[in-house]
């Protein structure tokens, strides 16, 4: 195996690893000062409702752009704001699709198909930084979650920065999030 393979083995692995921390709460996904992470922020979107299709406009058979987004109900001491949307199939198996942090905490909302200033993308599964459309597929259930976290206080990456990376430092910074889950 390649240097390379290795690395790539290595990083899905953790990235993996952080992306279940992140999305169940099992294992430490406990927010700053050891308090426990609580699902009070209320996710919502013009385009989308809970537990409802995904429309095409937002997966690959379509225009392939992020939906707009709303969030409310942020604990007071938030500093920061991450988004993370995922696939995750009948299997447990989970890819993520698209991350995004350094959201301003005042900006209640992301727009459709962009990313305001100052936020920043991560790598996603697919190792770029970007919003991949999702792809409904037809061979197994898949559960599509658009997952908001307030952050204690600000990541510090740069610009696509790994996922396993950017998964863990979300995790450790947590206070609440809260998410908005679509069906293909």
């Amino acid at each position: 195996m390649s240097a390379l393979a290795r690395h790539r083995r290595g990083a899905a692995g953790a990235a993996a690893t952080a992306l279940l921390v992140l999305t169940t709460g099992c294992g430490v996904l406990i927010g700053p000062n050891n308090g426990e992470v609580s699902d009070d922020i209320t996710v919502t979107s013009p385009m989308l409702r809970e537990g409802e299709k995904l429309p095409d406009r937002y997966t690959c058979g379509g225009e392939g752009m992020s939906p707009p987004l709303r969030w409310s109900g942020l604990p007071a001491a938030t500093e920061s704001l991450a988004l993370v949307v995922d696939d995750v199939r009948e299997s447990g198996a989970a890819t993520v699709h698209w991350v995004v942090y350094g959201l301003d905490p005042d900006n209640p909302e992301l727009p459709e198909g962009t990313v305001p200033i100052p936020a920043q993308q991560g790598m996603n599964s697919f190792e770029t930084a970007g919003y991949e459309p999702l792809c409904p597929g037809k061979d197994d259930e898949h559960e599509f979650r658009f997952t908001v976290y307030a952050l204690s206080e600000p990541l510090g990456l740069g610009e696509a920065a790994p996922l396993d990376v950017a998964l863990g430092a979300i995790a450790t910074r947590t206070l609440a999030r809260g998410r908005l889950t679509s069906v293909p």
